[in-house]
């Protein structure tokens, strides 16, 4: 046991690496290309990725999670899923490009066509992804993934940058993503070595594993892509912009920071499924750990949004402020039953997964098409909010279905995050709105900077005070201890 935590530690620390790495770099990617194309460039673009979203959502068939949760897979269980996945693409590509034209009209847009003409490719090269590569994350090893990861966005960067420098156009988002995407292709045989054949010889027993996970992921991505093409349609493409933008930025620093945790707890929950009291004990122990950080980065995120719109986007991204504020607190509270996903995966539980998503889009889709109706933009943010923080309920649901554990045996770990994020919050909003009043561009960057600097001492004061109040019980807190302690012991001789 303690082994493979030193290896989850590690594999942690390798994609935390890898995270933050592409994480800062999409982010200048994203407040780059902000101050060189309009609003309504990242909403027509929005438009063309969410209806591939949608659509590959569809028809997917989750083979990497397959491979991870099968005990022993063979080479010909690779050649199925690379077929498979080839097959999936090519088909997805086709009938993206033979939709093209009348989305195209729909919308009344004829760049939607070309740009889906181009993303239809985008199709093809994910079925060539190389499936053994989800083998190094079943074995606990991850500097590949960093690898991977950060090429991609490195990539991705250079290339939208350069294109949005030179044309200033909508194409420079969509030339980052293929090429990036390529590179991603190469990088994953080159680091596991793999020559694939044609092969559906195990076709049946992957699907069987990976049936209601493919629901659910149809299901999911209609749930939670749908409204973007509603605010485009209804609204307009501007609009959609500053909507997609803001929720990319503030879904950011909740994924980023669950990640590379949640990246690992899908294989090392597998290893613990037989065991259902080891289980419940790790799943406490995990969701502690990504409660503690994901939720202030969270909200977090949501203090900091308008003084971090106007020093990096500029004035005119001013709209996106309210959308990141809104959906950024949503994020971090759902982050409290992040786990419940790998859980019932590692457990073959998957039908749960499947009935839980099935009950959040017949829950979620109405609300955002009321919300759209009666309040427009302001309508479908709120519906957003109600729906979100309603996630949460579905998904202790699923814990306790697989563990046994109650609502507050699932609630009380993270109960240090919850106050000492209360008080940060407390303390922040009369900051955040007295920074409102700053103008010029050092003095903006010098409140974002204090409200960054505040939230995270008061956040960190707070949890070591709380926990040690509580008699220093095993936690994130105690993880954080001992690794400080082993870093001040190799550079301080005992």
């Amino acid at each position: 046991m303690k082994n493979v935590r030193s290896r989850l530690l590690k594999g942690a620390v390798w994609l935390s690496g890898a995270r933050l790495a592409s994480n800062i770099l999409a982010t200048i990617s994203t407040l780059v290309l902000a101050r060189l194309l309009l609003p309504s460039d990242f909403g027509l673009v929005a438009l063309g990725t969410t209806s591939l979203s949608i659509l590959t959502s569809m028809t997917n068939i989750s083979l990497s999670e397959a491979l991870v949760q099968h005990r022993d897979p063979s080479h010909h269980h690779f050649h199925t899923a690379w077929t498979l996945n080839l097959l999936r693409g090519v088909l997805i590509g086709s009938v993206f490009a033979l939709i093209a034209v009348p989305v195209a009209r729909f919308y009344s847009d004829y760049r939607l066509e070309n740009v889906m003409f181009a993303l239809s490719g985008s199709a093809i090269l994910n079925g060539l992804e190389n499936p053994r590569a989800i083998m190094l994350t079943k074995q606990l090893i991850f500097w590949q993934q960093f690898m991977l990861q950060v090429s991609q966005k490195l990539v991705a960067l250079i290339t939208s940058v350069l294109i949005a420098l030179i044309y200033h156009s909508y194409w420079a988002l969509i030339g980052g993503i293929l090429l990036g995407q390529f590179v991603g292709v190469l990088v994953s045989y080159t680091i596991l070595p793999f020559r694939p054949a044609f092969s559906i010889a195990h076709a049946r027993e992957l699907f069987s594993f990976s049936i209601w996970l493919t629901l659910c992921e149809a299901i999911n991505s209609i749930n939670w892509n749908f409204d973007q093409l509603l605010v485009g349609k209804f609204i307009g493409k501007a609009t959609l912009g500053y909507y997609a933008v803001g929720n990319n930025l503030a879904v950011m620093p909740t994924r980023e920071a669950t990640a590379p945790l949640t990246g690992t707890l899908f294989p090392a929950f597998s290893n613990l499924a037989h065991d259902p009291v080891r289980l419940a004990a790790a799943y406490r122990r995990a969701q502690a750990m990504v409660t503690a950080i994901a939720l202030p980065a969270g909200v977090g995120m949501a203090l900091i949004a308008e003084p971090l719109v106007r020093l990096a986007m500029g004035e005119k991204w001013l709209p996106a402020v309210s959308v990141i504020r809104i959906l950024a607190a949503v994020f971090a509270f759902q982050s409290l039953g992040s786990l419940a996903q790998p859980l019932a995966m590692a457990t073959g539980r998957t039908q749960l997964l499947f009935k839980r998503d099935l009950q959040g889009f017949l829950y979620r889709v109405p609300l955002v098409i009321v919300g759209l109706y009666f309040g427009g933009f302001a309508g479908v943010l709120y519906a957003r909010l109600v729906t979100g923080t309603t996630v949460l309920l579905f998904n202790t649901s699923v814990v306790t279905k697989v563990t046994g554990l109650s609502l507050w045996q699932q609630t009380q770990p993270n109960m240090r995050a919850i106050a000492s994020v209360s008080l940060m919050a407390a303390v922040l909003v009369p900051l955040d709105a007295f920074s409102e009043k700053a103008s010029g561009y050092w003095m903006i960057a010098l409140n974002l900077g204090v409200l960054i600097v505040a939230g995270a001492a008061i956040y960190g004061v707070a949890t070591f005070i709380l926990w040690r109040v509580m008699g220093r019980p095993e936690g994130p807190e105690t993880e954080i201890v001992q690794v400080a302690s082993k870093v001040w012991r190799s550079f301080v001789p005992v």
